[in-house]
Order: structure tokens, then C-alpha cells, then sequence
């Protein structure tokens, strides 16, 4: 045996002095959480890692812990100043001290938390999702639909036993106008890493009977803020963007917007005010029929008497008007007639001029005239014959002079 060897606890106590002699003050350290877990004491276990810039590859990772006092006071601060949980998968900056324990080895204990990195975080990736829907065009769609004059079928989505949907329900049903809205649950989880997956599968059966309702209402009420992680996802946020109806949410916070704030049509903060938003919208449209009606109460009478008086002044001219324009066609009439009889003489003259051209061309083409100049008309059978070679011997033919005709016989 080697005599200057050590035993394990011996090698790690020292690990462990070296470490506390160099590293013997407290550091800030970026981190990723990752398998964050409380025992039933309050304490806090979980892993810090950090991965490469191009992709999800582990560049480092180290165990950490917050003991059940720290954790106490860090989880309630954090979650309150950011509106985000105390769980894996969000970056944080933490004040820890490095540890090593002989038997569960290297660790950070956390001593404190800075939730403005956080925030910074979160509020990145939000600007990276809006980002995203802006250069594929679809940020403002649902922004941009218009709201119907009557919004009263209302698809909802929300927890069926929140507290804020019984709120909403009541707020429209006792609303002080005496409005009837027709409110559907569409359930889905509001909070959790069901969110996303939930609050979609609600849009897609809203989406299967699309004509049946006016616009949608997203709604959750009371729970921690820091519930609304789900919310600000790209996925969601993409389906409420180029949903087809007007969306409508009160996710029941007051300071910060979540993506889907940003992309709905309209944002409120609670259940409650989403109701009073729809019946304040149909009071509006209520209001403007009112003044269409009083318009028309008053307008009505003032327009007939107008109208009345211009047709009583229309009567009242109808004898002139016929007059002046009896007049009017009477010479009309005369001008047309004396045209029509200059017309007619100038074509009678025409006409008179073409029969006496005709008659001195059918006189002068006159068989007798030719007759009277010596010409005789041979016949047979009634027909002139003009050709010699289509006689034959013994046909009689008839020969017509300017004064009596001749009968022959043809002999060659």
C-alpha cells in the first residue's frame, strides 16, 4: 500500500476547502432552471444549465439549491415581479455561492434572484414572437375585422369552474339595459403547460361552427400571475391572429399584456370588464338606432310636407306646362307637314321623270317599231325562232310583218 494515499472523503474535504478558498464570495450566474423540484420540506432542488447559442446542446450544467427559508421569501418575489412561475425553462439571474459536499459534490446555493433579467428574457422572446407574426403578415389581422352591430352570440373560452366565468355570465345577464346574450363555454386549461394546446383545441371547435357565433372571449380569472407563460406562445398567439371572428380577452391581469393581448382584437383586463366591453358595444348600437328612430320621427313629417308642397307646385303648373308644350308640338307638326309636303313633291317629280325615261326605253325596244322598219318576227308554235338549224321539213311557222302575217311551210 501506498502510504501517501487518501481516502475519498479525505480527497473530497480537501475539493471542498480549495473550493470555498477560491471561490469564498457570492457571484450573479445566468442559467437556465431546469428539474426544479420542492420536497416536502421547502427546499428547492433543481439544475442550472446552459446551452449553446446555435441549438439546445448542453455547454454546462450544475446542480443547485434553495433552502426551504430563502426559497420562501424568492418564489413569491420572483413570481410577483415577473408574472412568470418559478419553473424550468426560463432564464434567470441568481446570486448563489459555490458549494462542494463531500457526498453529493459541486453545487450552487442560491441566495437571492434578480427578476429584471427575467423579465428582460420574457419580454424578448415576446418581441421575437410579434416579430415573427409581423413578417408572415398576420399580426393585425384579427385587429382589423370589424365587430358586428349585434354581439350577442358569444363563443367563451375559460375554465368551467373559474370564478371569473361565473363573473362574465352574470355580468351579461344582469346587465342594466335588459340585453339578451347568448354565452357558450368552450372549455379548455387556463393556466399550467396545458395552456397552449387547450386554448387551440377550443378555437378549432369554435372554427368547426363558425357561423353559429359573433365573435370569441377568452377569459380567466383570479389565479397567479404567474400562470400566464401559457399565453405567450407563438402557436396561440399565430391561431388568435388569423382567427376569423373579432377575439376578445380578459386574462385577469393588470400590467403586463401577454402575445395574445397583443394580437386579439381587443384587450381587456378581467372577465368582468369583457362582459361590460360587449354591453357597452350593444348600448352603442342600441343608441345609434335611437337616433335613426328620433331622425325619422322628426324627419318624416318636415319631408312629406316638402314633398307635398313641391307636388302641389307641380299640379299647380301641370295647365301651363301642357299648354307650352302643345304649342310647342302644334308647330312642330306644321313644320313637319310642310317638310313632309316639299318631300313629297320633289318625289313625285323624280318619280315622274324615271316612268317617262322608262316609257321611251320600252318604246323604242318595241317589237312593232322594229317592224315598221322592215323587219319581220318568224314564230313557231308561239315562240320567235332565231336559230334556222332547230327547224325542220314540213314544220309551219308564222311570219309577222309590220302590217298582217303569213303562214309557211318549211321545204329545206
Amino acid at each position: 500500500m501506498v502510504n501517501d494515499s487518501l481516502f475519498l472523503v479525505e480527497l473530497n474535504a480537501l475539493v471542498r476547502r480549495s473550493i470555498r478558498a477560491c471561490f469564498p464570495d457570492t457571484y450573479w450566474v445566468q442559467a437556465e432552471l431546469s428539474d426544479v423540484r420542492v420536497n416536502s420540506s421547502g427546499h428547492c432542488y433543481l439544475e442550472f444549465v446552459q446551452k449553446d447559442a446555435g441549438g439546445n446542446s448542453l455547454v454546462a450544467k450544475a446542480r443547485g439549491i434553495v433552502w426551504a427559508n430563502t426559497f420562501f421569501r424568492l418564489k413569491p418575489y420572483f413570481e410577483r415581479e415577473t408574472g412568470q412561475a418559478f419553473v424550468s425553462g426560463i432564464k434567470v439571474l441568481v446570486k448563489v455561492t459555490v458549494d462542494f459536499h463531500e457526498l453529493y459534490g459541486y453545487s450552487l446555493t442560491v441566495t437571492d434572484i434578480d427578476p429584471t433579467y427575467t423579465l428582460g428574457d420574457m419580454a424578448r422572446r415576446r418581441r421575437e414572437i410579434l416579430d415573427r407574426l409581423q413578417r408572415e403578415g398576420v399580426l393585425t389581422l384579427n385587429k382589423e375585422l370589424e365587430l358586428p352591430e349585434l354581439l350577442q352570440r358569444i363563443a367563451v373560452i375559460s375554465s368551467p369552474t373559474a370564478a371569473g366565468y361565473d363573473d362574465f355570465c352574470n355580468q351579461l345577464s344582469h346587465n342594466a339595459f335588459g340585453f339578451v346574450f347568448y354565452p357558450c363555454l368552450f372549455p379548455a386549461v387556463m393556466q399550467g403547460d396545458k395552456v397552449e394546446q387547450s386554448v387551440i383545441s377550443a378555437l378549432d371547435r369554435i372554427y368547426g361552427e363558425l357561423e353559429r357565433w359573433d365573435a370569441v372571449v377568452i377569459i380567466r380569472g383570479g389565479g397567479a400571475t404567474s400562470d400566464l407563460s401559457g399565453f405567450d406562445t407563438y402557436n396561440l398567439a399565430a391561431n388568435c391572429a388569423q382567427f376569423p371572428l373579432p377575439v376578445i380577452t380578459g386574462i385577469g391581469h393588470e400590467r403586463d399584456d401577454t402575445v395574445i393581448d397583443m394580437v386579439a382584437h381587443t384587450r381587456v383586463k378581467t372577465p368582468t370588464a369583457a362582459a361590460e366591453f360587449l354591453v357597452n358595444h350593444l348600448r352603442q348600437t342600441a343608441e345609434r338606432l335611437e337616433d335613426f328612430a328620433c331622425y325619422i320621427r322628426q324627419e318624416v313629417p318636415s319631408r312629406l310636407s316638402h314633398e307635398k308642397e313641391r307636388l302641389d307646385n307641380w299640379q299647380a303648373r301641370i295647365p301651363s306646362k301642357v299648354q307650352m308644350r302643345l304649342q310647342k308640338e302644334g308647330f312642330a307638326q306644321e313644320r313637319l307637314s310642310e317638310r313632309l309636303r316639299v318631300a313629297l313633291r320633289v318625289r313625285l317629280q323624280t318619280e315622274k321623270h324615271r316612268l317617262e325615261l322608262w316609257s321611251r326605253q320600252i318604246e323604242a325596244a318595241s317589237p312593232d317599231r322594229l317592224l315598221k322598219r322592215g323587219y319581220s318576227l318568224t314564230l313557231k308554235n308561239g315562240k320567235a325562232v332565231t336559230d334556222a338549224s332547230r327547224l325542220h321539213p314540213g314544220d309551219e311557222v308564222e311570219t309577222r310583218l309590220a302590217k298582217g302575217t303569213f303562214r309557211s311551210i318549211v321545204k329545206k
